[in-house]
């Protein structure tokens, strides 16, 4: 197949690419790398430097596209915060935009890449696609609006779509992994105090209702992620917009994380406690019972050592390339 993938350029995009290269399809990166990388896209894959918005109705005119796999987005809780109409203009303005030229070129379509921050602060764990969905700040609002689009195109005209939610992406695969220029995810940083970028990792509130006491959060390997996407690409009916979570259905506290960090690297990682941060729930872990009983997804690298080991074998290899 001929595929687009919008925001390719960065972390989870690009192991998509790459992944799809590897499945032999001709794959398109659309991205204008205001957050992402020109050599994240695999040398395989062709990469056009431009916004959506402005773009991506020229390069699906060119023709022979089968498939949408939408990543581009602002995705910083904080600064949607911060900068709401940042959040609505790049998210839902995009996403309609993307919508829009899909439509008028005739490519019927789309995988979105969702986040679980859709759900709010959940009324009960593992999370179920039929839960309320009560986002606490712009991000995962815009997000969700983008979903309700989803579900109005595919009644309107057509469009074959699915959304794929999910919490904490972490891992690499082969020379594809995490390098944010603003890192707000916990296994990097606590990497970093291990390279010696940072000098410990903030661990926020000891007192939660939990059995030790910090916050447990779902991981998801990247590349049992992208592969998801890739299933569900194929997965996709015209006429309907399916929604999927993606997770382990477990999860790991905090504490757990920083001490697999320690055992996988050899380093200490001092830790400074503070306060609870507002708005942070005990516990946040996605239930992916639907997406295991009708596309057969799995995590296949759930064990958090090998998830850890993965990205820790990439920012060195990353710091290496800087040094050198």
């Amino acid at each position: 197949m001929k595929l687009l993938v919008t925001g390719g350029a960065g972390y989870i995009g690009s192991v998509v690419a790459a992944q799809l290269v590897a499945e032999g399809h001709e794959t398109v990166v659309l991205d204008d790398l205001s957050t992402g990388h020109a050599d994240a896209v695999p040398p395989q894959a062709q990469l056009i430097h431009g916004t959506v918005e402005r773009d991506a109705e020229r390069v699906l005119a060119e023709g022979g596209f089968h498939g949408v796999l939408h990543f581009a987005a602002k995705s910083l809780v904080g600064e949607s915060v911060a900068k709401p109409s940042l959040y609505w203009r790049h998210n839902l303005g995009g996403a309609l935009a993307l919508l829009e030229a899909m439509r008028r070129t005739e490519v019927g379509r789309i995988v979105f890449s969702s986040t679980a921050a859709t759900y709010g602060e959940p009324e009960h764990t593992p999370i179920l696609e039929t839960d309320p969905t009560r986002p606490t700040n712009p991000y995962g609002a815009s997000k969700l609006a983008v979903d309700t689009a989803l579900t109005a195109w595919a009644g309107l005209h057509g469009l074959a779509a699915i959304s794929l939610r999910y919490f904490n992406v972490a891992g690499a695969f082969g020379g594809y992994g995490e390098r944010h220029a603003v890192e707000t995810h916990l296994i990097p940083n606590v990497l970093a105090v291990a390279l010696g970028e940072r000098e410990f990792v903030h661990l926020f509130g000891m007192d939660y209702p939990t059995p030790d006491g910090t916050c447990i959060r779902d991981y998801i390997h990247v590349a049992d992620l992208a592969r998801a996407h890739l299933l569900a690409l194929r997965a996709c009916r015209p006429g309907t917009h399916e929604i999927y979570n993606l997770g382990s259905g477990t999860g790991f506290s905090v504490n757990e994380v920083i001490e697999v960090c320690r055992a996988v690297t050899g380093h200490e990682i001092p830790v400074k406690t503070a306060s609870r941060r507002p708005g942070d729930p005990a516990t946040l872990v996605a239930s992916s019972a639907k997406i295991q009983a009708e596309l057969g997804w799995r995590p296949e690298r759930a064990d958090l050592t090998e998830i850890v080991g993965d990205a820790w074998r990439f920012a060195r290899e990353l710091r290496r390339q800087h040094i050198s």
